[in-house]
């Protein structure tokens, strides 16, 4: 079902940006591949080096299977929470997460770490290649754009590294002799990097979607609002609940661009109004055709009798509350299973059943969306950000509204508030980017969880929340460390 590559730390860094292509070659000196241009030579124009950045979103959406940006850390996540389970046999990597066995060699988390490296060496290279242009033709505006764009993506790759394995390190350069050898980063200081990214990024991006006007400003290119939706979750997950508040409410408060979609169904559609920011997939010479490739991974076919391998756990199924409309429209059954009803997230449409290759795509991968704001910003009001536990709780109701539920209470206490943020998140962001997984780490609840669920017996041990670092990564280079455990 997946492709797998592997590299190591040096292999890492070895992206060389061409227009529109990522290309992958060790930092050593080697002739330039004949269908590359040179990171000189691209960032000799506007055009260019417009094009080398477009390169890296199509890497993001389109590039190796299943890479951490392109619906694995959904799926993995999801089976390392309480979220997902995985139907079927053969995979022992695949196999290993639902009851979190994984072992140091499995190729999966190597996937996720390898991907998400190849996307800061494609970002670096941008950064330093613009810094270092002298052209007259690139102009000072992309100049900045493009800067900026690219310290969004890296700060992007990083949160997720930083969330899966720990400490990683900080690679802001692609210099090979800075790069080769690498102790790691210690997580307070990649959050640094990370919030400084999107601060320097979140002052120089559009406040519109300007960037893809040529097709027709679709929401496929991060803006001002992606950098602040992605700080405001960076600043509540460093617990600056403050700053949190106020980067989630100027997402909220953005009225001309953003509202919550009245019908669940339509939330991850193209151009969504909720949608801050989403990948735009390939129709054409794709194994996915016109679907995100969750929508084919995760939906059987046919739709309602095919295997489904990537199925709800109980803890989540049993989450919902009678008459939750995201119920009814983002989860669905199939009947090929051998004690009954499997049922698998239904949140795209589009899957191996009825997709066509080249035809039009009616939902793009979302990345971020505004329903989350409102969850951030309760988050931060009830631990005691402006606003305070009546703000959280009107916060949440606006998600519960939605959603065709009664509203909560107003004499909630704040141990109540923090668990109701906690089930809103648990039903309103599942099966998407691993948030739950997240929020059990973040908060401390996954050893009380997941050692608690039946499909985690025997508990292996709470090492295993976080992922373990690639044994060849660690080989070629002798200042990375294992996670303990591994």
């Amino acid at each position: 079902m997946f492709t797998h590559h592997r590299y190591v730390l040096p292999a890492l860094f070895c992206i060389t940006i061409g227009l529109g292509l990522l290309s992958c070659r060790k930092m050593v000196s080697v002739p330039e591949p004949i269908n590359s241009i040179t990171t000189a030579e691209v960032f000799t124009s506007d055009a260019q080096a417009t094009s080398a950045m477009a390169g890296i979103y199509t890497q993001l959406i389109n590039g190796q299977a299943l890479s951490f940006s392109n619906g694995y850390i959904t799926l993995l996540a999801g089976m390392s929470s309480d979220e997902l389970f995985y139907y079927g046999i053969g995979d022992l990597n695949i196999l290993a997460f639902s009851p979190n066995q994984l072992l140091n060699s499995n190729s999966y988390t190597s996937e996720v770490w390898t991907s998400a490296y190849k996307t800061i060496y494609g970002a670096n290279s941008v950064i330093e290649g613009i810094a270092a242009s002298t052209s007259d033709a690139l102009t000072d505006s992309v100049r900045k754009e493009l800067t900026a764009e690219a310290k969004f993506v890296r700060a992007f790759a990083y949160f997720y590294l930083t969330n899966l394995f720990g400490d990683v390190p900080l690679a802001l350069t692609v210099d090979f002799n800075k790069t080769r050898y690498m102790a790691r980063t210690p997580v307070k200081d990649v959050y640094r990097q990370i919030i400084q990214d999107l601060k320097d990024a979140q002052s120089l991006l559009p406040p519109d979607y300007s960037a893809a006007a040529n097709s027709g400003y679709e929401r496929i290119v991060p803006n001002r609002w992606a950098a602040t939706a992605l700080l405001a979750r960076a600043y509540l997950y460093t617990k600056d609940y403050a700053n949190a508040a106020a980067q989630a409410t100027s997402v909220i408060n953005n009225t001309t661009l953003y509202s919550l979609e009245s019908d669940p169904k339509n939330v991850f559609l193209v151009n969504s109004r909720e949608a801050i920011w989403q990948l735009k997939q390939g129709t054409d010479n794709t194994p996915y055709q016109n679907a995100t490739v969750e929508g084919f991974t995760i939906l059987p076919s046919p739709q309602f009798t095919g295997v489904a391998h990537y199925c709800l756990a109980a803890p989540l199924l049993n989450a919902f509350e009678p008459g939750d409309l995201r119920r009814s429209a983002w989860v669905d059954s199939t009947s090929n299973n051998a004690t009954g009803f499997t049922w698998y997230p239904f949140k795209y449409k589009t899957g191996p059943y009825n997709a066509a290759l080249g035809a039009p795509s009616t939902e793009y991968y979302m990345v971020l969306r505004l329903a989350e704001m409102y969850l951030v910003r309760a988050e931060a009001e009830v631990n005691d950000a402006a606003g305070g536990a009546a703000a959280a709780i009107s916060d949440l109701n606006v998600i519960r509204s939605r959603a065709g539920l009664p509203a909560l209470s107003s004499s909630l206490l704040q141990p109540q508030i923090i668990t109701a943020v906690a089930h809103e998140r648990q039903v309103e962001l599942f099966a998407e980017w691993g948030h739950r997984w997240l929020d059990l780490n973040r908060t401390g609840q996954a050893h009380i969880v997941l050692s608690a669920f039946s499909g985690k017996q025997p508990w292996a041990g709470d090492y295993q929340l976080l992922y373990p670092i690639p044994p060849a990564e660690i080989r070629s280079d002798h200042f990375l460390v294992q996670n303990p455990g591994y």
